[in-house]
């Protein structure tokens, strides 16, 4: 009893611990002053002040611009490179396993500073500038490590006999990759996808080194901007941000569950 009574209250106070500071950002991007202690009363000026700003919506446009490619394209990429990591042998697996784990695990810092250098030299002799496309580059860089380490898991959890029966019957590779392979990792593509384009999205270090002065994504911009002060416009935009990704969250798990009853209503 005990000890149900403080995993109770352990969780409560990592849920508040959590959620807190974000309830307290809504609060006051609803409050009347431009105040960040005292709640002066409910408005929502900062709001139609937000989606006046120029600047804001543009940063904003290029991060989902940004995210929305790069996360595509890493997906693609990651998807094929997983495959390909699940036909080698157990120990050259761990081996390719193990270098995909290395940009995760290394600082974001080293990375930016890394990609910075890279790709300074190929646009000193291209004679171009940091912008989109550095940018694009830099955050498929970051984001395909993640899909990797998604998606091939659920590669190791299909039979191989299954890949060698279809090949028996006449199916060429092709055939084998879109109606064996891809309808059971398809579920891990979707959450390799989502992955990636919050990597993408959040990301700031990388960004910071690679974007350049023509290209302002939103973490960016926000870092600026809260280095001079911090405006309610800025906590109107965090609430948005938040509710738009519990929205998602709640959209998910809806199709989720729906799928798991027409598979039931199937069987």
């Amino acid at each position: 009893m005990i000890k149900k009574i403080i995993s109770k209250l352990c969780f409560l106070f990592v849920f508040l611990f959590l959620y807190t500071p974000i309830f307290v950002v809504i609060a006051f991007a609803c409050n009347k002053t431009k105040s960040r202690t005292v709640f002066s009363g409910f408005t929502l000026k900062w709001f139609i002040e937000l989606f006046q700003d120029k600047t804001i919506l543009t940063a904003f446009f290029n991060s989902l611009i940004l995210a929305l490619v790069s996360s595509i394209i890493a997906t693609v990429i990651g998807t094929f490179a997983a495959l390909e990591i699940s036909k080698l042998k157990k120990n050259r697996q761990n081996i390719f396993t193990s270098i995909n784990y290395i940009p995760i695990l290394n600082s974001d810092v080293i990375t930016g500073v890394s990609l910075m250098l890279l790709l300074k030299f190929v646009l000193n002799i291209l004679n171009r500038e940091f912008g989109f496309i550095t940018a694009l580059i830099a955050h498929i860089t970051i984001a395909m490590p993640y899909v990797v380490l998604t998606i091939l898991p659920k590669l190791k959890q299909i039979e191989p006999n299954i890949i060698d029966a279809a090949l028996d019957l006449g199916c060429s590779f092709n055939m084998v990759f879109f109606k064996v392979i891809l309808p059971n990792i398809t579920p891990s593509i979707v959450g390799a996808f989502m992955l990636s384009f919050s990597v993408s999205f959040d990301d700031f270090t990388v960004s910071y080194f690679t974007t350049g002065g023509s290209f302002q994504t939103l973490p960016v911009l926000i870092y600026s901007m809260v280095r001079r002060r911090i405006t309610p416009k800025i906590n109107a935009l965090f609430a948005l941000i938040f509710l738009l990704a519990l929205l998602c969250l709640i959209l998910i798990n809806i199709l989720n569950i729906n799928s798991k009853k027409i598979k039931k209503d199937k069987t």
